[in-house]
């Protein structure tokens, strides 16, 4: 490390270069104070040029505004931080304005340009106001969608229940037991059953399906957005339930051959 001092000029008491200023003459008193106070008044200074450098470097950006009641050129000027104020706007906006900037109406349209940071504009994704929900269907059409929305289990439970639900939008009666009771007696749940030796067989018309129905009786009674195959076990249930209900009333009130 090196000595302390060693190389350094003595420092001068202040209270020394004000006596030997002094003792120089008038002229020579003025030259220190002139240099203070030059010195003093620089550094505040640094700030305000500092700012007024950041100020003037930001790029103005253009926007249009719609002037309201109330509105003056100098006011709009003032609000946007216009580089120029009133002036340069009425510059910029006098083939709009006309030839009184004072004159300025509601709804007139003036190129603004600003330093201000302009907010950008919401998209319909970011809107602050809650979505409204979609409006309900009404009646029957909500029970459709809520019956195609649902999933069924490929056994008996499952297809007596997809069948109930179309029959109550259709309104055709019936119940889970009155079809589960008729299923069992005629086919014992087996889908795929046939009847090859009755009258109706005989006739070239087995009955078919769950609920052993024929044919001509399939055909005429089918309801509209189930199967056409007599096979199918919601086709063939929704059918003969849509049957039982025009000759007998229900489904539930067939205890037998039907």
């Amino acid at each position: 490390m090196a000595g302390r001092g060693t190389h350094r000029r003595p420092r001068t008491n202040p209270l020394t270069r004000g006596i030997v200023a002094l003792g120089t003459g008038g002229a020579a008193l003025t030259l220190p104070l002139l240099g203070a106070t030059h010195a003093s008044a620089a550094e505040p200074q640094s700030a305000p040029v500092a700012q007024s450098v950041k100020q003037a470097a930001q790029p103005a950006k253009s926007l249009t505004y719609t002037v309201v009641k109330g509105d003056s050129l100098a006011r709009i000027a003032d609000k946007y931080d216009v580089s120029g104020g009133w002036k340069q706007l009425y510059k910029d906006n006098r083939a709009v304005v006309g030839d009184n900037p004072k004159l300025i109406h509601p709804g007139l349209k003036l190129k603004v340009k600003t330093t201000k940071p302009i907010a950008p504009k919401k998209t319909a994704t970011q809107s602050s106001a809650p979505a409204k929900p979609a409006a309900k269907p009404a009646g029957g059409v909500a029970q459709a969608t809520q019956a195609s929305a649902k999933t069924y289990a490929n056994n008996l439970d499952g297809w007596i229940r997809e069948s109930l639900d179309i029959m109550a939008q259709r309104g055709i009666p019936g119940s889970y037991d009155g079809i589960y009771r008729n299923v069992m007696r005629e086919s014992s749940g087996n889908p795929l059953a046939i009847n090859n030796w009755d009258s109706n067989a005989a006739a070239g018309t087995p009955s078919k399906g769950l609920l052993q129905v024929i044919d001509p009786t399939f055909a005429a009674y089918h309801v509209p957005g189930t199967s056409f195959d007599p096979y199918d076990p919601v086709a063939n249930i929704t059918a003969a339930c849509n049957y039982a209900a025009d000759r007998y009333g229900s489904i539930d009130n067939v205890n037998g051959p039907y």
